[in-house]
């Protein structure tokens, strides 16, 4: 079925990019600007992402899947049109890397830049601000969706180019392990149990849950800010480039055919896949770089010069979409 989305007058756009956006991007700025005067030392970085991705984000998944209904989460379009996606933009790099015949470890790299949206820190803020509460179950499956399908298969071809097919299994067996391990996989994975089995909890949960939870969007996105004030070390121009105009153009053109005219969903979950696949690159992408030792200038860069450009793109997406 068609989805009509809304064409905003202009002073609803206006308002929009003035409530929602900026703010979003001001926190931002605001880390920056506090690394820049050493306002925040050097070990921030890592001390706010830690408590972001073992403490406040998780207990803001947890407590926004425990509170789903099953209903509301059977979205079946929603959950084809957001793989299908990041499918076909990870493919169109992939597709691009063969053809320069680069090794799978960096083509993987690439596809993973092109389609690895900032869902957790920058997403959440930006739906709810914009869709309201109501959009965080949304958010939560696409954060799912990004960590266990394809930042897990990510890491399972980059091991297949390192050890060979023969340790294809073994290589599964860690990713597995990995996952089960990662707060912002099983935090969720909790609160749809407990939604699932319908038990109650003490009201005091949800109190601690909410006040944790409070401070994950600001401290996330001024955390993305200190990351962005480090030294970026120079890339490959034209590949950084490439993947950035695939994650800010491509991707989101792709979500918006797929909602609009192959899969049916209710109009914000249509409106949430459109706005999430517009979100520049996270920071995951570099940290698996790092890890391996792939090129984590490129994906440094990507992460920068992504977020940056995504002011203008996300504002005008935005002045169409909500």
């Amino acid at each position: 079925m068609p989805r009509r989305f809304r064409i905003a007058s202009g002073r609803d756009i206006l308002d929009t990019i003035l409530n929602a956006v900026l703010p979003l991007f001001g926190l931002i700025l605001l880390g920056y600007v506090s690394a820049k005067r050493r306002i925040l030392g050097g070990e921030a970085v890592d001390v706010l992402n830690r408590f972001v991705v073992w403490l406040a984000l998780p207990a803001l998944l947890f407590q926004a899947m425990a509170q789903a209904t099953m209903e509301q989460l059977n979205q079946p379009g929603y959950i084809g049109a957001s793989l299908g996606a990041i499918s076909i933009v990870f493919l169109a790099a992939w597709a691009w890397g063969r053809r320069r015949k680069r090794r799978l470890a960096d083509i993987s790299m690439e596809g993973l830049c092109a389609s690895y949206a900032n869902t957790g820190y920058m997403g959440i803020p930006l739906c709810v601000m914009l869709l309201g509460d109501a959009s965080l179950p949304i958010v939560v499956i696409n954060i799912l969706m990004t960590a266990c399908v394809l930042f897990a298969f990510s890491i399972v071809l980059i091991e297949i180019d390192r050890n060979g097919k023969g340790n294809l299994r073994r290589t599964t067996a860690s990713v597995g392990m990995s996952l089960l391990k990662n707060p912002l996989v099983m935090a969720p994975v909790a609160g749809a149990a407990v939604a699932a089995s319908q038990i109650p909890l003490p009201p005091f949960v949800f109190q601690f849950t909410g006040l944790l939870s409070a401070a994950a969007s600001p401290c996330a996105l001024v955390t993305i800010g200190l990351f962005l004030a480090q030294d970026q070390p120079s890339g490959n121009t034209r590949l950084v480039n490439r993947i950035v105009l695939m994650k800010l153009v491509l991707h989101p053109l792709v979500a918006f055919a797929l909602v609009r005219w192959v899969f049916d969903m209710p109009p914000m979950w249509a409106t949430a896949a459109v706005l999430l696949a517009a979100l520049p690159i996270g920071t995951g992408p570099f940290m698996l770089a790092k890890l391996y030792d792939l090129e984590p200038a490129m994906s440094s860069r990507a992460i920068l010069i992504s977020t940056v450009v995504s002011v203008v793109t996300l504002s005008l997406l935005v002045s169409v979409l909500v």
